[in-house]
């Protein structure tokens, strides 16, 4: 059987230290755009924009935290909830003829592959195997998008066909795949979180969808 449980190399735990908390504070504050723009779409008062901004940049960090035993990040530093704040003013001041058609999309798209690579970096620097944290990299770009999307009453992204948890698989299980055979955490953050957004894009601007279960019946 395969042994999943490969030792951290060094490099990606100076890496987690160092660069990804760069990515991190992208990924939170695109989030908490996509967080602060559905508030908008819904005309809600500017307590709610920084509250939907804050659950959806911080949602998914903070489940993963609890499953990994970290401590919950944004509980001990400000910056996170500093950021999502910020997001949330820039919304609520800039015109809403920007925040129509797919906005909302493209911040998620790049919040989503910017995340999944954190998540799934984090997760190894905690000494979480291979396969756990690409799952955890998928948590963290997931959940707080869901947790928006049920707020604010709409379908959740979850249950749509189109692409959404496939292209975070992607960037998280490319991120921890290439750190695996020796590749540089910088190289192999910046493919992943690409190839992320890329197949997202895509998806976004050709409607590409999953098929749905069909029950075996023929079409």
């Amino acid at each position: 059987m395969l042994d999943v449980t490969l030792a951290v190399p060094a490099t990606v735990r100076a890496f987690s230290a160092s660069a990804l908390p760069w990515l991190d504070m992208g990924g939170i504050a695109l989030f908490a755009a996509s967080g602060a723009v559905a508030a908008a779409r819904a005309r809600l008062t500017f307590v709610t924009f920084c509250f939907f901004a804050a659950i959806t940049g911080t949602g998914g960090g903070t489940v993963r935290d609890l499953l990994i035993g970290a401590p919950v990040f944004w509980m001990h530093d400000s910056v996170a909830l500093g950021i999502c704040l910020v997001m949330a003013l820039i919304v609520w001041f800039t015109p809403q003829r920007l925040w129509q058609g797919k906005a909302l999309d493209w911040f998620d798209a790049a919040g989503l592959a910017a995340y999944a690579v954190y998540g799934a970096a984090k997760a190894q620097a905690w000494g979480i195997p291979v396969v756990p944290a690409a799952g955890m990299g998928v948590v963290t770009a997931c959940v707080g998008g869901i947790i928006r999307d049920v707020l604010a009453g709409v379908p959740s992204i979850l249950i749509r066909p189109e692409l959404y948890v496939t292209p975070a698989a992607l960037a998280a299980g490319l991120y921890v795949a290439l750190t695996a055979i020796g590749v540089s955490p910088v190289a192999a953050a910046g493919i992943a979180t690409v190839a992320g957004f890329a197949l997202r894009g895509i998806a976004i601007a050709r409607g590409w969808r999953l098929p749905p279960y069909r029950g075996g019946e023929p079409e």
